[in-house]
């Protein structure tokens, strides 16, 4: 089949790769356009580009698909089938109705669980006990496309958002090659989504990392998982800002004060609303991660309370 691809970051780089070492002709790659990062702020190609330009596939990123002469560019690749990975942009119908076997999309769900920007933290975050990738066509509104195929991954409390999606990015690229098969022999069923089961992953904020240590441990631990790598669950400690990259969950009581911290030279547990979490990993501003028995040699945090 003749392939345009649309994808960003890196999440969608395992998608193209498969697509790269099929059978299949990606005639062209469409990304989001260069974005400034880093402390000099020059212009970063995405994964997705960087990727596609190594492996010599035309790349364009356009600012919008709604112009006649970017809708007419990509008409003229005349392909089977548009495949849409985390693009970062809503496709017009006009689009949609382009290539003879329709768009198809992989995204980071079980949909209709967590339809929108951020499934894959939200599904931590709520404490959902498994999760995966679904890949659907697509349609004009938001993550609503018939479901044609799911791979299936079973959450553990060492998940964290980063190592999540780096799981099912590859979950991605195999529920999309079983996919293509099962189009090439018309053999696909497709499945309308429940809309009574449907939920939102909304876009995260700085503002969510700040921790409330009177909520419960459980709660507290999730978020730290769902929170890394960005934008990281914080807490103020001695007027400073500290980020928690790992903690675990104890199944401890405690009567001491939301926030009051209890430690040795090498373990750090906080008290929270309801049960204690035990601190692994933090990281003061301007500084290193360190796990926590190298941040308690240099700091005395005993009786301290955070937030």
């Amino acid at each position: 089949m003749k392939i345009v691809f649309a994808g960003t970051p890196a999440f969608a780089v395992p998608s193209l790769q498969m697509l790269l070492d099929s059978q299949h002709d990606v005639c062209a790659v469409y990304t989001q356009p260069d974005r400034p990062a880093g402390r000099g702020q020059k212009l970063q190609p995405s994964p997705v580009k960087e990727l596609a330009l190594q492996a010599n596939i035309p790349v364009l990123q356009p600012l919008s698909l709604k112009n006649p002469d970017d809708l007419g560019q990509l008409a003229a690749f005349n392909a089977d089938l548009i495949i849409v990975v985390a693009y970062g942009m809503i496709l017009p119908q006009t689009v949609l109705d382009l290539p003879r076997l329709g768009c198809l999309n992989v995204h980071g769900s079980l949909l209709p669980r967590w339809r929108g920007a951020a499934p894959i933290q939200r599904a931590l975050m709520a404490g959902d006990d498994k999760t995966g990738v679904t890949i659907m066509q697509v349609a004009l509104k938001l993550d609503a496309g018939d479901m044609l195929h799911k791979e299936e991954y079973a959450i553990n409390n060492q998940d964290t958002a980063s190592n999540l999606h780096d799981k099912l990015s590859t979950l991605g690229a195999i529920g999309l090659s079983k996919v293509l098969i099962q189009l090439k022999n018309a053999t696909l069923h497709p499945e309308k989504q429940d809309e009574s089961l449907v939920t939102y992953a909304e876009k995260l904020s700085k503002q969510e990392a700040v921790i409330d240590w009177s909520t419960s441990a459980q709660d507290i631990g999730r978020k730290i998982r769902g929170l890394n790598a960005w934008p990281v669950a914080q807490t103020l400690y001695q007027g400073n800002v500290l980020r928690i990259w790992q903690a675990e969950v104890l199944d401890a009581h405690t009567k001491e004060p939301p926030g009051t911290v209890s430690a040795t030279h090498k373990q750090m547990d906080v008290a929270t609303g309801q049960g204690r979490l035990r601190i692994l990993e933090v990281q003061l501003p301007g500084g290193k991660r360190l796990p926590i028995h190298a941040f308690l040699n240099a700091h005395s945090v005993n009786d301290l309370i955070l937030g």
